[in-house]
């Protein structure tokens, strides 16, 4: 089982806007400048929040995207999902412990990552850093004080994103 988070956030280090959209993301370039379709086939399950599944669930075509994992967001609204999406609520930790031995993806922001950071559960960070700076917006970490060590693994250019691969530090 590997957990990871893969996402882009701006060179100031927000995940979204003060709004919580991904207009400026949108404005940098797009997914297939990247390696995305390279690392999605390695995914089986997919975990998200609420406001990140808001942001992504009117994409087109969206439930085509993410029709080879197993989909899950984090909210207390009983208001039914896309096809393909099942709500859920409860422990994040529990959660991805429970899907072993499966490769997880944590998408989106820091009300999923900032438990697993915290739990010592995140194995891998891949995070796209676009030039952009926001100034204000979502930062990507919030987790409470304490140190986490990561390695630097990789680094890549894909277009106008720099791409960083980080290990948790064994």
């Amino acid at each position: 089982m590997s957990i990871v988070f893969y996402g882009c956030m701006s060179m100031d280090g927000y995940l979204a806007d003060r709004n919580h959209q991904l207009e400026w993301l949108y404005q940098s370039g797009t997914p297939a400048e990247t390696d995305y379709d390279a690392f999605y086939a390695r995914m089986d399950v997919t975990l998200m929040g609420k406001r990140t599944y808001d942001t992504i669930k009117d994409v087109p075509g969206i439930s085509k995207m993410y029709q080879s994992t197993r989909n899950y967001v984090f909210t207390h609204q009983t208001s039914p999902l896309l096809a393909g999406f099942t709500a859920v609520h409860g422990d994040i930790c529990e959660l991805a412990v429970s899907f072993k031995p499966s490769n997880i993806w944590v998408i989106g922001g820091n009300t999923i990552l900032k438990p697993l950071l915290e739990a010592d559960l995140m194995d891998e960070l891949i995070i796209q850093v676009a030039p952009v700076l926001l100034g204000k917006g979502i930062p990507l970490f919030t987790q409470d004080e304490g140190e986490r060590r990561f390695k630097l693994m990789q680094v890549k250019q894909y277009a106008q994103f720099a791409e960083m691969t980080f290990h948790r530090y064994q």
